[in-house]
């Protein structure tokens, strides 16, 4: 049985004391919400903080507000549970809603949060294994090693950005913001993320992500499909969000996001491009799905084989495109 190494957690009531005790112990200290993503990295000794820091006790940081008219807020402790089935989510958001409820379980999304979720670790089937497994292969880049196993010959780690609600969030524009000891910014979601497996969020170590903005949905439709080897439980090795605003079954625009084919969320733009102003045809979604197929280049560093994760993005993206043409057909 894997054990947690001994820590002390601390549970602040406000967000200024979690800002303060997170400048105090710095690089000793996580910030901790649900904890179903950290709490099995520290048993896996991949982290080992000294201080733990409590969200779950900051009530700013839980609930959502607004409606579809004039943007949702959500904040960043909110659990995915409770954001799957929100109606006014649902009404704007409904890519969003699709993701949250896709995550791991019904158990673990009664405690994972959306914003941890956003700031899941990157993932690598040679990184997350138990201490004595890495040991035994001479470590890796992310964790104690100089060699990255999946690509020996590369300078960088090339773990993969496995959060669904990212690519969700992405599609649709949202925002997020961010707090710390020089106050507070809004930033573009897309702006989180950098192209590195070891150092993918480009958040302050002293900031703490307090919500996440949507704008007005104004006509956009969107939805999230996710890969995995079982339904019910694994992480994505291929998620696809999109989201378009139609007019008359026209795009008048569109994002189409990839997630779990690199170390942050891959925006489609040229695919997206070739859907402006045209109509929903048949012929134009094969074009628009295999024209995605380019910005993914997974690797075996996950479950299934890269090439067939890579052949799955253009029936994915296909099948989103052919939802969202249904259903504004229907209506």
């Amino acid at each position: 049985m894997l054990r947690l190494p001994p820590f002390n957690y601390l549970r602040p009531d406000s967000l200024g004391e979690a800002i303060s005790l997170l400048a105090e112990y710095g690089d000793t200290a996580s910030l901790v919400a649900g904890g179903t993503d950290l709490y099995p990295n520290m048993k896996r000794r991949q982290v080992e903080p000294q201080v733990l820091i409590g969200l779950s006790g900051i009530a700013e940081l839980s609930g959502i507000t607004g409606d579809a008219a004039t943007g949702l807020t959500i904040g960043s402790a909110t659990k995915l549970q409770a954001v799957a089935p929100q109606p006014a989510l649902k009404a704007a958001a409904p890519a969003l809603a699709m993701a949250a409820s896709l995550v791991a379980t019904p158990q673990l999304r009664h405690m994972g949060t959306i914003g941890g979720n956003l700031c899941l670790a990157t993932r690598c089937r040679y990184y997350n294994q138990s201490h004595d497994w890495r040991r035994a292969i001479g470590f890796c880049l992310k964790g104690a090693g100089n060699t990255c196993q999946v690509a020996p010959g590369s300078a960088r780690c090339w773990a993969v950005c496995s959060s669904d609600t990212a690519p969700a969030l992405w599609s649709l524009g949202a925002k997020v913001r961010l707090v710390g000891p020089d106050g507070a910014r809004q930033i573009p979601l897309a702006e989180l993320y950098q192209d590195d497996g070891i150092s993918h969020l480009a958040k302050a170590p002293t900031e703490i992500l307090t919500a996440i903005c949507l704008p007005p949905a104004a006509g956009w439709r969107s939805t999230y499909l996710k890969l995995r080897r079982r339904d019910s439980f694994d992480f994505p090795v291929l998620g696809v969000a999109v989201a378009l605003k139609l007019e008359d079954n026209i795009v008048k625009a569109g994002k189409i996001v990839l997630g779990a084919v690199g170390s942050c969320p891959r925006e489609a733009r040229e695919a997206a491009d070739l859907l402006l102003n045209r109509p929903l045809a048949d012929e134009l979604i094969a074009k628009v799905a295999m024209t995605a197929v380019k910005i993914a280049k997974p690797l075996d560093n996950t479950d299934l084989t890269s090439s067939y994760r890579r052949k799955m993005v253009r029936q994915f993206v296909a099948r989103a495109l052919g939802q969202l043409g249904s259903a504004a057909s229907d209506n």
